[in-house]
């Protein structure tokens, strides 16, 4: 059965013109972070707009780079619905345009995925692989769920061969050690945006995870925030 690590959507600009949106990369996600703050500090609906737009235009720099160079024509290429779904996709800030709740709450709540994570001792770790000559090469590469994935069966398979060779000395790594555990808690926030506590939060099983799974959010089942 065919995975995937993250979803991918052709969306239409005002002219008809399609483009694909997929979660953007590192680079792009930390100029998103930045701007976030002024939606967090908006004084109303109509800045947080505003302000959302503004990251829109940055995540367009990866999939229309002609179109992000000001926001007079990003905003004259799209509409807010439109930006809506590219923030959605390429960061997990959703905002439902029928719900009661306030854009810039919806926003906020949902806005803050990456901020918990130790983002430097994570790439640290990534490039230890030496795949990419220095880290801006590696933030030009990745996303964060390919940064997640490429991490999690790198340390897969670190721990199945640190556990095989201490059960060839009789050693059981899993009962003495609690470091798998802390991993899976540590994807399991990675892969609900931060919604989740733990790798038994239903709303862990998402992407990637819910593939590994067999089922889960984006496959069959969703889940809806109730106020």
């Amino acid at each position: 059965m065919a995975t995937e690590i993250y979803k991918i959507k052709n969306l239409k600009l005002l002219d008809g013109q399609e483009f694909e949106v997929s979660p953007i990369k590192i680079k792009y996600l930390r100029q998103l972070m930045n701007e976030f703050e002024s939606v967090k500090s908006a004084n109303g609906d109509f800045e947080a707009i505003s302000a959302l737009s503004n990251c829109a235009r940055i995540c367009m720099k990866q999939y229309r780079p002609d179109i992000a160079v000001s926001a007079e024509v990003f905003e004259e290429h799209v509409d807010l619905n439109t930006i809506y779904q590219i923030l959605d996709i390429s960061a997990g800030i959703k905002i439902n345009d029928k719900s009661e709740e306030t854009v810039k709450s919806q926003a906020v709540e949902s806005g803050s995925t990456w901020e918990s994570l130790d983002l430097a001792k994570l790439e640290s770790e990534v490039f230890l692989l030496g795949i990419w000559k220095d880290y801006d090469e590696l933030e030009k590469s990745l996303s964060m769920p390919e940064l997640m994935a490429t991490l999690s069966i790198s340390r897969d398979l670190n721990y199945e061969e640190k556990k095989f060779l201490a059960a060839i000395q009789g050693v059981d790594l899993d009962k003495n050690s609690n470091k798998k555990n802390a991993w899976e808690e540590l994807k399991a926030r990675v892969y609900s945006k931060g919604q989740a506590s733990d790798a038994n939060d239903i709303v862990a099983l998402q992407g990637q995870n819910a593939k590994n799974a067999g089922f889960g959010i984006g496959l069959g089942l969703d889940y809806e925030k109730l106020s």
